[in-house]
C-alpha cells in the first residue's frame, strides 16, 4: 500500500483532474454562475426549465428516462429541503442507470421509501459518527494521512490536490472495503470509464464495467472465504429486513453493488471537498490562522466549505404525483433540479450568503443532503478532511499558496465541482 499511496503516478493526474473530467463528461462550465443564481433566486424559489436552460448553458443529458419530461429547477433552501424530505412525492429513481437486468445498480440511490430504509439498514451501522472517529480513523485514515506528510516533508513545494486530498480518500475507500495495493488505481480508473461519458467508446466502457463487477465479485468471494475487518465483510454479516418483513442475508450480487457505491462516493466527492476547503483556508488567511491557534474550528471550517462551494451543487428527482414546491404546481411526471449550491447560498436563511466564513452561526445547509436520502459516507467525509488539516497545519506551520504557481480556481462541471490545483509551498 505505502508504494502506490506515495509514488508518482501518472494514473492519479488522468483520474483526479476536475478540469479533465468535466470536459469528458461534456458538462464543463468556465463561469461562476453563483451571480446568476442568486438573481433566478431573488425572482422566484421554483423555475420552469432545467437549471442549464435557465443559465444559458448547453444541456446535457443525465438521465435516460424514456420520454421527454418538464424540467422545474429549485433554487431556495426552503423548497429544497421540502422536496428533499417529501422523497415520496420527489424519487429518487431517476438515479437509476438502464442496464440489461434492469437491476438497482445504484443501490440506495435510487430507492424510495421502506425499500431504501431496509437497505440503508444494513450500511448505515458502519458509517455513524462513533465508528468514524474510531475504526475508520485507527483503521485507516490516520495511517494514511501519516504517510502522506512524511512524504511531503521531504519536499519544500507540494500540490496537495494531486498528492494529498486526492490520495487520502480514494486509498480510505479501497482499503475499507478490502482491496489493496495497486487495486485502488485499477479500480477507480474502470470505474471512471465505466461511466457514461461522452468521450469514452462504448466497447471500451462496457470493458471497463466488467473490470468493476469482475473485481468486486472477486473480492466478496475471497472474503467470504477469509473474512476481515472491513466493509464487504461486514455486509457478508448483515442481514436485510425487507419491507414484507422476511429477513435474509445480502447476496454477493448486492454486497458488490453496495460496495461500488461506497467507492463511487467515497473516491470522488470526498477529494474535491477537500480541496475546497483548502482553497477557502489559503486564501483567506485570518481564518487560516484562527484555525490554527483553535483546532475546534476545524469542523466549522470543514461544514462552512460544504455550505459554501458544495462539490456536487444538484440533484434531480421523478415528481410522482401533482405536487407544490415554492408556490409554483408541479404536475405528476416531471423532473425537479434540486439547486443545493443554490439553495446554501439562499440570502433568506444566512447573512452576506456568498461569503466564506467559518465564525458564522451554525445552521443545517444542504451540502450533504437532508432527510431519509442524506450522504450515509458525510460522516467519513469529515473525518478524511479533519485528519488531513489538522495534519497538515501541524507539520507546516508556514503552509501558504506558492505565488509562483498559478492561482487555484473552481471548475469542473455545473454538477461537480473542485479545484483546479492547490500548489502550496511547505516551509
Amino acid at each position: 500500500m505505502a508504494d502506490v499511496l506515495t509514488r508518482d503516478d501518472p494514473l492519479y493526474e488522468q483520474l483526479y483532474d476536475v478540469r479533465r473530467e468535466a470536459i469528458e463528461m461534456g458538462n464543463l462550465v468556465e463561469e461562476d454562475v453563483n451571480p446568476k443564481l442568486a438573481m433566478l433566486r431573488a425572482q422566484a424559489q421554483v423555475h420552469k426549465g432545467s437549471l442549464r436552460e435557465l443559465l444559458s448553458l448547453p444541456e446535457v443529458k443525465r438521465h435516460k428516462l424514456g420520454i421527454a419530461r418538464q424540467t422545474y429547477t429549485v433554487l431556495s433552501f426552503a423548497a429544497c429541503e421540502k422536496a428533499f424530505r417529501e422523497n415520496g412525492r420527489f424519487s429518487s429513481s431517476i438515479v437509476h442507470h438502464p442496464n440489461p437486468g434492469d437491476e438497482q445498480t445504484m443501490g440506495i440511490l435510487e430507492m424510495d421509501g421502506l425499500q431504501h430504509l431496509a437497505y440503508r439498514k444494513t450500511l448505515q451501522p458502519m458509517f455513524i459518527k462513533p465508528r468514524t472517529l474510531t475504526w475508520w480513523r485507527q483503521r485507516w485514515i490516520n495511517e494514511i494521512v501519516e504517510m502522506l506528510i512524511a512524504r511531503m516533508r521531504t519536499q519544500d513545494r507540494a500540490e496537495l490536490n494531486l498528492e494529498y486530498c486526492a490520495r487520502v480518500p480514494v486509498h480510505t475507500v479501497t482499503r475499507a472495503i478490502g482491496m489493496e495495493g495497486d487495486d485502488a488505481l485499477v479500480f477507480r480508473n474502470a470505474l471512471i470509464r465505466s461511466s457514461e461519458v461522452s468521450h469514452i467508446l462504448p466497447e471500451v466502457r462496457a470493458e471497463a464495467s466488467e473490470t468493476v463487477w469482475r473485481m468486486l465479485a472477486e473480492l466478496v468471494a475471497s472474503r467470504r472465504a477469509d473474512p476481515g475487518d472491513d466493509v464487504v465483510s461486514k455486509l457478508i454479516e448483515a442481514t436485510v429486513q425487507l419491507p414484507d418483513g422476511s429477513e435474509r442475508p445480502l447476496n454477493d450480487r448486492e454486497i458488490a453493488i453496495n460496495s461500488r457505491l461506497v467507492m463511487v462516493a467515497g473516491g470522488g466527492t470526498s477529494w474535491r471537498q477537500f480541496g475546497i476547503t483548502l482553497w477557502a483556508l489559503l486564501t483567506r488567511r485570518d481564518q487560516l490562522e484562527a484555525v490554527r491557534a483553535d483546532r475546534s474550528l476545524v469542523d466549522a471550517a470543514i461544514e462552512e466549505s460544504v455550505r459554501w462551494n458544495v462539490t456536487a451543487p444538484v440533484f434531480s428527482r421523478l415528481v410522482t404525483e401533482d405536487s407544490e414546491l415554492g408556490g409554483v404546481a408541479i404536475p405528476a411526471g416531471s423532473v425537479v433540479e434540486l439547486c443545493t449550491g443554490s439553495a446554501n447560498r439562499d440570502s433568506t436563511r444566512w447573512e452576506n450568503a456568498d461569503e466564506y466564513d467559518l465564525h458564522r452561526p451554525l445552521k443545517p445547509h444542504l451540502g450533504f443532503g437532508i432527510g431519509q436520502h442524506q450522504c450515509l459516507g458525510m460522516n467519513v467525509a469529515r473525518s478524511e478532511i479533519n485528519v488531513g488539516i489538522n495534519a497538515l497545519l501541524d507539520a507546516f506551520p508556514d503552509i501558504r499558496l506558492d505565488p509562483d504557481q498559478p492561482a487555484p480556481f473552481l471548475t469542473g462541471g455545473l454538477e461537480q465541482r473542485g479545484m483546479s490545483a492547490i500548489p502550496v509551498l511547505l516551509r
